[in-house]
């Protein structure tokens, strides 16, 4: 069932769900075809998911997906600046939810590397991101304030990340909410994934994404910059 309320331009599809386990699964059928597509195709695969509480459900589902899980390589879309063993490392969140069971056989590609600073440590999922491969799979989240991954509106480093010809292929970022210190991914490698999903949970989002449609300054609400290509939404009260 399409979203309601929400006139979405053509390039944009959308589907509502009727809970949160429907949304994780229905998400992890349409990734899991898309990474069987890419194997069947190329002889193997690249999906780049997003962080924070609301994937858990999404990351389970997945993992028990029936895929050849050693051609499958994931990365991040984003990350915090803490040690995986940190409660708030995206990359231990990916760990223990979605590389489990068959699902441990995938290669993984992280973004944070222990360094003096921040700065040095984005120079350094840069360099590392070059073996990434085209990306064929990103599942995106979005924020109330209209952020995706750690694009966040009013971060020093935002005009560069979502400029067209940004050189880099990971940024630091920062954040309003703790942990500050973020690394993520640019807009052009993000830009370059051949399927991009979406997924909100609730009314408020529902209304940042009715508010980010009716304008266009990506700065302001940076999930705009995606809105104006060809991506999937899935969406759940």
């Amino acid at each position: 069932m399409a979203i309601c309320n929400l006139d979405l331009p053509t390039q944009v599809t959308g589907l509502s769900l009727g809970s949160p386990e429907q949304l994780a699964g229905e998400l992890a059928i349409t990734v899991a075809n898309a990474l069987r597509d890419a194997i069947d195709t190329r002889g193997s695969a690249v999906l780049v998911v997003s962080g924070g509480r609301s994937p858990v459900a999404f990351f389970e589902c997945l993992s028990g997906q029936a895929l050849d899980w050693s051609k499958v390589t994931v990365s991040l879309a984003d990350e915090r600046f803490v040690p995986v063993s940190h409660p708030d490392s995206n990359e231990g969140l990916v760990r223990r939810h979605l590389l489990r069971g068959a699902a441990a056989g995938a290669q993984f590609l992280g973004l944070y590397h222990s360094a003096p600073g921040l700065d040095e440590s984005a120079h350094m999922a840069d360099a590392a991101l070059g073996e990434l491969g085209a990306i064929d799979v990103l599942v995106l989240g979005m924020g109330e304030d209209g952020h995706t991954a750690s694009l966040f509106p009013s971060s020093p480093n935002l005009e560069l990340a979502l400029s067209a010809d940004c050189p880099q292929r990971c940024l630091p970022m920062l954040a309003p909410s703790v942990p500050r210190q973020r690394l993520t991914l640019t807009l052009p490698l993000l830009a370059s994934a051949h399927l991009t999903l979406l997924a909100v949970q609730g009314q408020a989002k529902l209304a940042t994404l009715a508010d980010a449609l009716a304008g266009e300054d990506a700065t302001a609400m940076p999930i705009r910059a995606f809105l104006r290509r060809p991506l999937e939404i899935h969406w759940c009260p």
